[in-house]
């Protein structure tokens, strides 16, 4: 993890994928195709900046 890295709170990652919905990530937790997240004790999910660029990356299609 870089040194401008940080957790983003579900609403801010949903923000970035362009308005995805809670239900629509859900969805795609349960079927593993979500980033990496991590689970606090409150239940509350916190994906790292880096693993959501790596993961949009691994998305791109080939040119």
């Amino acid at each position: 993890m870089g040194r401008n890295d940080r957790l983003l709170t579900l609403p801010e990652v949903l923000d970035e994928l362009g308005g995805v919905s809670r239900r629509t990530f859900y969805r795609w937790r349960e079927l593993g195709h979500a980033p990496k997240c991590i689970k606090l004790p409150n239940g509350e999910l916190r994906v790292w900046r880096s693993e959501l660029m790596a993961w949009l990356e691994t998305l791109r299609e080939a040119a």
